[in-house]
């Protein structure tokens, strides 16, 4: 509660110079940050049990892997456009549409639904189902694999190696 409430008193504070001195934090904006803090802790108190690991998301190792992986998605994103805008461009329209079952070894309910809306914000892919266990089903534009293992390794793999670093 201490860091949140450092937080807000440096988002707040007032970087004017006066007279050679920083201007004061006002007393409405403590007492506004205190009530914050006081309602974030209440709001996620049971945070580990939805698969979110609040401090643990804050490590800087974990921060470093997100970015990466912000940059690989959007670049993974790019390159799922430019083959859909082929596979409809393109006059035989070659495309083999259907649903594969795919297995992931992530097990927190946090990074399976990264993954599952990480398939879905991908062209090309669709999430259909992500059950607690590990197997999500996925309408693919272009299936390759119609085996699990094939499938996995073609569709999730990719993003999951991150998802791991990230959220588990």
């Amino acid at each position: 509660m201490i860091f949140l409430f450092v937080v807000w008193v440096l988002l707040t504070w007032p970087f004017s110079i006066e007279n050679g001195r920083l201007l004061a934090v006002d007393k409405e904006v403590i007492l506004a940050g205190i009530a914050v803090v006081i309602l974030a802790a209440i709001l996620f108190r049971n945070s580990d049990e939805y698969g979110i690991n609040l401090p643990g998301f804050l490590n800087p190792v974990r921060l470093f892997w997100l970015i990466i992986y912000a940059v690989f998605f959007v670049c993974s994103v790019i390159k799922a456009n430019v083959d859909v805008a082929y596979r409809i461009l393109h006059p035989a329209m070659p495309i083999r549409p259907g649903i594969v079952k795919v297995r992931t070894t992530l097990r927190s309910p946090a990074a399976i639904t990264l993954l599952s809306n990480s398939i879905a914000l991908t062209p090309g892919t669709l999430s259909i189902n992500a059950g607690e266990d590990g197997i999500l089903y996925v309408h693919w534009i272009n299936v390759k694999a119609t085996d699990v293992e094939g499938a996995t390794a073609c569709i999730i793999k990719r993003f999951e190696w991150f998802i791991k670093r990230i959220m588990e």
